[in-house]
């Protein structure tokens, strides 16, 4: 039989393929074993009462007791207000400082990058740390600057207080989150197209409609990017929540990933536990789909 060019083509095509997946396979592997296998026990195990000493199908058990769990609705409510707050501070934050930061001179520019990353490369421990001795009520660096003002009179409770704990957790939040965007936006914003933005200054386009109608659109990519990043990752605050409060005081900065960590290791209610993972991935998944439907829209 004779080989035609064609024919030979699709063999090499076939055999570049076999070797592209042979390349795969260990990512493809990883993500299976890790990732896909991880979240389909999850879910089964969510309907069972699955914990050190039992594995007994449940049903909508766990679900039903979700329902009428209130520290469950109060860790709910806390992640919900977190993100509520802490993801449009952080992007729209990070939008004004990169458009700045962009404009200045090379070592400027990195300069402030490096500044406002550092949060970002240093240790969640070593930052908790500093921040529960800033908000440390008899020798914090807060009240005692507070008090040096006159603006208290007396040490507050910041981590102790329910009318003060959850704002200090997002402000520990919104510091350790803004490094990333202002990069990206720093980055995006340097690569607006200035062709664009000099036909408008020419035209007579002030400031506010060189960005909403000339920069804005340019730099959407990166600002859903932004958003859906950062809002799972308010979702999933966790670290913060273990060193400085423990979800207290009295449940009012507990938040789900607190709620699921306490309810799986240190209850050992690990069907309970991983119900309310499944909760929050969905939760998490509204939240990106209605970002993404925002975006698309804004293109449009």
């Amino acid at each position: 039989m004779q080989i035609t060019p064609s024919m030979a083509a699709r063999k090499r095509m076939r055999r570049e393929n076999l070797i592209g997946y042979a390349y795969m396979m260990p990512a493809i592997l990883f993500f299976l074993s890790f990732v896909i296998f991880p979240m389909g026990m999850a879910l089964v195990t969510s309907f069972t009462d699955y914990s050190m000493d039992s594995f007994n199908f449940i049903g909508l058990s766990n679900y039903r007791r979700m329902l009428q769990d209130r520290v469950f609705g109060k860790a709910m409510g806390n992640t919900i207000l977190i993100v509520l707050v802490s993801v449009p501070a952080v992007t729209l934050f990070s939008l004004w400082v990169a458009s700045l930061v962009y404009k200045m001179n090379k070592h400027a520019s990195s300069f402030f990058r490096v500044v406002f990353y550092m949060p970002i490369v240093t240790g969640t421990v070593a930052v908790t740390v500093v921040w529960k001795w800033m908000f440390s009520r008899y020798n914090g660096l807060l009240n005692y600057v507070l008090n040096s003002i006159g603006l208290i009179n007396g040490n507050i409770s910041w981590l102790g207080d329910e009318a003060y704990a959850i704002w200090c957790i997002i402000l520990i939040l919104f510091t350790t989150s803004i490094g990333q965007p202002i990069v990206l936006y720093i980055s995006a914003l340097a690569n607006v197209d200035q062709s664009l933005v000099e036909a408008s200054e020419v035209d007579g386009a002030n400031n506010f409609q060189l960005f909403w109608k000339i920069k804005w659109p340019q730099i959407m990519n990166t600002t859903l990017y932004i958003l859906v990043i950062t809002t799972i990752n308010s979702f999933q605050i966790f670290a913060l929540i273990q060193l400085l409060t423990s979800g207290g005081p009295n449940n009012a900065t507990n938040t789900i990933m607190y709620n699921i960590y306490y309810h799986a290791f240190k209850l050992n209610e690990y069907g309970y536990g991983n119900a309310m993972g499944i909760i929050l991935a969905i939760v998490i998944g509204v939240f990106s789909m209605i970002q993404f439907k925002l975006a698309r829209s804004d293109k449009e």
